[in-house]
């Protein structure tokens, strides 16, 4: 059987993404918020890249194939190593490209990188109960939920519950 190429690619984010990721962030507010802080500042975008140091973290655009042009963002980020060997996705579309299909196409290749490149043993999604697209797109690239934790993440000021979320690799 072959399979359908994805119409989107993982491309490392970069310093160079931050004017159009901005711009994609502030135009994205209403899609993200009370799910999702995004950086949405050209000091809050260096600060956020900062942190993807291909060890504790890697962050990648998520672009269309057939243009370049960004459409969400996918990171996996608190890499722990040791007894752990997980990692945490985070992930996003950008307006107007939501519900086109491609953070799931994202997500799962963000998986594959998780557990290719990365070795990692085990990927977690946190999302808030309310936030029914982005279980949506966890269900459909293979993440199970597993539980409710409460107050686990603060947003805007306000601790959220969050839905745990995760798949693992057993290969690992």
């Amino acid at each position: 059987m072959e399979v359908e190429e994805s119409r989107v690619v993982l491309r490392r984010m970069s310093i160079e993404d931050r004017d159009e990721f901005v711009a994609l962030a502030k135009d994205s507010i209403g899609l993200h918020r009370p799910w999702v802080s995004v950086p949405t500042s050209p000091q809050d975008y260096t600060e956020y890249v900062a942190g993807f140091d291909g060890v504790t973290g890697v962050g990648f655009v998520v672009c269309l194939r057939s243009t370049g042009q960004i459409v969400g963002f996918v990171s996996i980020s608190r890499i722990e190593r040791g007894a752990y060997e997980r990692g945490v996705l985070g992930y996003g579309a950008f307006v107007p490209h939501q519900g086109n299909g491609y953070m799931t196409e994202a997500v799962r290749q963000a998986v594959r990188y998780g557990f290719g490149a990365l070795r990692l043993h085990r990927l977690e999604a946190d999302i808030q109960p309310g936030n029914v697209a982005s279980m949506r797109v966890a269900a459909k690239a293979g993440l199970r939920r597993e539980g409710l934790s409460r107050g686990l993440i603060r947003i805007d000021g306000v601790w959220r519950d969050h839905e745990r979320w995760a798949i693992i690799d057993d290969r690992v």
